[in-house]
């Protein structure tokens, strides 16, 4: 679940930047960019940490 959103995430930031840099001018701003930005690196952290979490529970260890 949270990494399916941070792709999401991050394919919002990755728009916003391909449309500022094909000149059809970016929806977000600088800090919009950034806080995109790092909601998705925070999600990607959380499912990577669930998902050995979830692992480290299967195997017992």
């Amino acid at each position: 679940m949270f990494l399916w959103s941070a792709a999401a995430v991050f394919v919002l930031f990755f728009a916003n930047v391909a449309l500022g840099a094909f000149g059809s001018g970016a929806i977000l701003g600088d800090v919009g960019e950034m806080l995109v930005l790092f909601t998705a690196s925070i999600l990607f952290v959380a499912g990577i940490l669930k998902r050995e979490a979830d692992h480290k529970n299967k195997n017992g260890s």
